[in-house]
């Protein structure tokens, strides 16, 4: 989690803020009103709680979830990746840069960092591995093409 030089700390979520999340979840575009129905809640609650959840970046933002196929992504890869010492905070920013990749972790095992991209075909899959996972600073890259996405969503609650 990149906490770009913040200390966060965990915030107490009561039922009626994990009920408002939940909502949120499921339909990002429900009305204040809305969610105060379904919830049980006046509006004016809602509307309190959501602007502390946003101030404490629980919700850092609302946005429109795409179909990766329908706008052309054909293919998405994941890459874990081989980097020289002293180099990783280097290679990391370059390679965050290309539109084409949406994480780049920090990881433990056999990769110092693990890449996950979507491009449009083979040739972008052919230009993405030889212009970013090339970068000076990256001694080895390992690419694996997804055949199937069998589960993919953002973050959400854990259990109580």
């Amino acid at each position: 989690m990149n906490t770009e030089g913040l200390s966060l700390e965990i915030m107490a979520i009561d039922s009626v803020d994990r009920a408002i999340i939940e909502a949120l979840c499921e339909d990002a575009r429900q009305s204040h009103r809305q969610l105060a129905q379904k919830i049980g809640v006046a509006q004016g609650t809602i509307t309190n709680r959501l602007r502390k959840l946003e101030s404490d970046k629980v919700i850092q933002g609302y946005t429109p979830k795409l179909n990766a196929d329908s706008v052309g992504w054909g293919m998405t890869v994941m890459a874990g990746l081989c980097i020289e010492k002293g180099k990783i905070m280097d290679v990391q920013k370059h390679i965050s840069s290309d539109s084409r990749v949406f994480a780049v972790y920090d990881v433990t095992g056999d990769w110092d960092s693990m890449v996950l991209a979507r491009v449009q075909n083979r040739e972008d899959l052919d230009d993405l591995t030889k212009t970013v996972f090339t970068l000076k600073g990256i001694s080895r890259s390992y690419t694996h093409v997804v055949l199937n996405t069998v589960k993919e969503s953002g973050v959400i609650l854990p259990e109580e």
